[in-house]
């Protein structure tokens, strides 16, 4: 797990687009697996201010998003089919059949849950998952207690997760109480994950995962396992991290050819 600590959001997203954009040039049937929430949407702008500029293509790469709500309608605003299509993939040129998500609306649940692991594996799995976390340390919707072999299944989001986001409902009797989501164990088969997290709200969460141990009760704490993590952080969600000046050292000396 490589731990870098930047300033704020625009150098976090800067450098998580560099690993995009050299993955989508070096291999343009790029696989990328979609977070939403506010976390990319740093690295959301810099990929489409790049498209914009002409000098990325996405027209052959996939995307995969992590989650999506059980019972909203197609088509309302905050599911995440919707969001990651207004926010990424509506701003460059991946083709639209092209992005994918899990069926949140599909009468046989377990069975959609299996086509999108299908759907995943069909492709030669994801090679650049981007991640958010939330404050009680969930990646996807793997709330603490999730098994860190899971596969994308349904999921009933706690409490904490629905008010933490109703900020983007009318209310919190808007935001639904089940997901489905890719499990921790589908996560893990992403060749490079990179999560993002800032401000002071989420320090707890990123000590826990990064320095604690590895525990069901913090699903984040599952990528201290991952061959290739990289965990971008602004100061604010670095402040409670016992080892904060190695990590700083240790990137300012890395040697250029390691890229992220």
């Amino acid at each position: 797990m490589e731990v870098v600590i930047l300033p704020g959001t625009k150098q976090i997203g800067a450098l998580a687009a560099d690993a995009i954009e050299a993955l989508v040039r070096r291999k343009p049937n790029a696989v990328l697996g979609l977070a939403t929430g506010s976390s990319p949407l740093p690295i959301y702008d810099e990929l489409a201010s790049r498209y914009e500029a002409g000098g990325l293509d996405f027209s052959q790469a996939h995307g995969f998003a992590l989650d999506e709500y059980v019972g909203l309608e197609a088509g309302h605003p905050e599911s995440y089919r919707e969001v990651i299509r207004r926010e990424f993939t509506n701003r460059v040129n991946i083709k639209p059949e092209n992005v994918h998500g899990p069926d949140g609306a599909a009468e046989d649940l377990e069975a959609a849950c299996q086509d999108y692991e299908d759907a995943i594996k069909a492709v030669g799995g994801v090679d650049l998952q981007i991640l958010g976390v939330g404050t009680d340390g969930h990646i996807g919707f793997n709330e603490p207690g999730s098994s860190l072999a899971s596969r994308t299944r349904i999921k009933t989001l706690i409490e904490q997760t629905r008010k933490d986001n109703a900020r983007f409902f009318d209310s919190i009797d808007d935001v639904p109480h089940h997901v489905v989501t890719q499990g921790l164990g589908t996560i893990m088969d992403a060749k490079h994950v990179v999560l993002v997290a800032t401000g002071a709200q989420k320090a707890q969460a990123v000590r826990d995962f990064v320095e604690g141990p590895v525990a069901a009760i913090c699903a984040a704490s599952i990528l201290q396992m991952h061959p290739h993590a990289t965990i971008l952080v602004d100061e604010a969600a670095a402040s409670s991290l016992k080892l904060a000046d190695y990590y700083r050292h240790t990137y300012d000396n890395k040697p250029e050819w390691q890229g992220l």
